[in-house]
């Protein structure tokens, strides 16, 4: 694609972690997180408490991302950045950081939507790892959203389908909590989910027409079931625990497959590709897996350390958008609610 070498730094900063990542040519030569644990006491992201670990960690960041790619800042030719949605101060840190830099090296900077980025992470070049065909659908499950999407080329892209109210990532959290589990609780419930019964205690499915998705009311389905069952026996939660995880885990993988098969059956799609920080679920990979035999699709997951927030993901963007002269100006924004 590309006539000489093109070599992109791509910052993220949307939500807890501060991520840098250099990419030559469509593959990473260096992909830099450093997180933060602060918000563990809290069970949540602390805005204005992540706003302030992404100035500390920053350029401490970059410069690794740097180093490792060993890329002198001199080689750069463009600087990529997440512009939203996410927390607005995270991502003033982000973008001011970028639009700085680039001024100061003379090169140009391109904004990402963080969202098309989960989406894009699926065409970093990346050795046993295959590209969806367009048109492909993306399930895009993290923390803070939960998303079907009709992916018909690079840039354009249509939201088919929704969380109406909480995203699976919270689902996953909330219910952690209810169980006395830490923030974030999703790795610990998939855990957990591999050791007990699936089927040992049925949740009710939320109905929501179409293809968008809600959560709020399965959490509170958990929330009676647990009063209710600790009231009668108050060392269920210690005695069950595995068993409820997993047919927590259960539940909502099969929230999340119902819309996708409804939306290939709609779509007349069969190419599924999945992203963002919830799709590093065991459970959930398996059961996109099984729907290879079940329901004739080609399924695509990227490689583990591109899933989670990273700039990895910002990078192939900002490469993609290079090649196309997709440039931003230095009067750009951050946004919080930036759609796809």
């Amino acid at each position: 694609m590309a006539t000489q070498n093109i070599y992109i730094l791509a910052i993220e900063s949307s939500c807890d972690d501060t991520a840098a990542s250099i990419m030559l040519n469509g593959k990473i030569l260096s992909n830099v997180v450093a997180g933060q644990s602060i918000h563990e006491a809290y069970g949540g992201v602390v805005p204005e408490l992540a706003s302030r670990a992404h100035q500390q960690n920053i350029v401490p960041v970059v410069d690794q991302a740097l180093k490792r790619a060993n890329v002198n800042k001199n080689q750069l030719h463009a600087i990529a950045f997440t512009r939203g949605p996410g927390l607005m101060g995270s991502l003033l840190v982000g973008t001011s950081f970028a639009k700085s830099l680039a001024y100061g090296l003379d090169i140009p900077i391109i904004d990402v939507n963080h969202m098309q980025a989960h989406i894009l992470a699926h065409f970093i070049d990346e050795e046993g790892f295959e590209k969806p065909p367009f048109p492909f659908l993306a399930m895009t499950i993290s923390g803070g959203h939960t998303q079907i999407v009709k992916v018909n080329s690079y840039f354009d892209m249509e939201v088919i389908g929704e969380t109406i109210d909480d995203a699976v990532g919270e689902a996953f959290d909330k219910s952690g909590k209810l169980l006395g589990l830490g923030y974030p609780a999703g790795p610990e419930i998939d855990r957990r989910a591999k050791l007990g019964n699936p089927k040992a205690f049925k949740f009710t499915k939320p109905k929501v027409d179409g293809l968008n998705f809600s959560f709020s009311g399965l959490k509170t389905a958990i929330l009676y079931f647990i009063q209710k069952e600790t009231k009668s026996n108050p060392n269920f939660i210690e005695n069950n625990l595995n068993d409820i995880c997993a047919s927590i885990q259960y539940t909502i993988i099969g929230i999340l497959i119902d819309k996708l098969k409804l939306a290939s059956k709609e779509t007349g799609i069969n190419h599924i590709a999945i992203g963002g920080g919830v799709s590093a679920n065991s459970g959930i990979r398996q059961a996109l897996k099984n729907g290879e035999s079940k329901f004739g699709w080609k399924t695509y997951v990227p490689k583990f350390e591109f899933t989670t927030d990273n700039a990895a993901m910002i990078a192939i963007v900002g490469y993609l958008k290079f090649l196309e002269g997709d440039f931003a100006t230095q009067s750009v924004t951050a946004s919080s609610r930036l759609k796809i």
